[in-house]
């Protein structure tokens, strides 16, 4: 679908006002599109859009009402000229996946530079798909899971770093000297091609999809 003539609008949907602050200004500042919506919830998201029809929306996976995947969803039944990015923190493959069948025309990370999500979002309204089958399946082809190797008692320490335990309370739930805790975390880090304990904790942290992937009402 060509662009319309006029400025591209674009809808922003984050629950940190910050964020949709400092995206709109991006937006703004750039010669041919214009933020005509901002939303910080999945109701609220679909209520705006359904009133200024975007030709682009900008949409954060994780909303206090569900999900950006519900929200593209939800307009794509009565808006399916609207087109949608994920713009997220959650380098996931599954939210990868969901979003492609959601709609989106692309995925990008928080961590980008303005000048890519105004390109991106100017090719998005030009018609352009920058999210397919074969980005998912590239992805996770070169993702092996850095987990394959650990043993189970291994997996049960990374489990258990991820719930913020100590060495020494790690080892009293398991029953163990604290010594062998110390054993298990050495060893894992190295299969895992970590440094330090606070990365295992971060890692686990990034692989909790309850964040983007709420049930429905909550």
């Amino acid at each position: 679908m060509p662009s319309k003539p006029g400025p591209i609008t674009v809808m922003i949907v984050d629950d940190h006002e910050v964020v949709r602050r400092g995206i709109a200004e991006v937006v703004e500042r750039t010669d041919g599109m214009t933020v005509v919506a901002e939303a910080g919830s999945v109701a609220d998201g679909v209520r705006r859009a359904g009133l200024v029809r975007p030709q682009v929306m900008l949409v954060d996976l994780q909303l206090p009402d569900g999900t950006g995947i519900d929200l593209m969803r939800a307009v794509r039944e009565t808006q399916p000229e609207a087109r949608a990015i994920v713009l997220t923190s959650f380098d996931d493959d599954d939210a990868l996946a969901a979003a492609l069948e959601a709609g989106a025309a692309a995925y990008l990370l928080k961590s980008v530079r303005g000048a890519e999500i105004t390109d991106v979002v100017r090719a998005v309204a030009a018609g352009r798909t920058l999210l397919d089958e074969r980005t998912v399946t590239r992805r996770k082809a070169g993702h092996e899971d850095p987990t394959e190797n650990l043993t189970p008692s291994e997996l049960r320490v990374l489990d258990l770093i991820g719930e913020g335990l100590s060495n020494r309370e790690i080892a009293e739930r398991l029953g163990v000297a604290e010594k062998t805790v110390k054993n298990h975390i050495t060893s894992l880090l190295a299969k895992m091609g970590l440094q330090r304990r606070t990365q295992v904790a971060a890692w686990v942290a990034s692989r909790k999809h309850a964040g983007w992937r709420a049930e429905p009402g909550h």
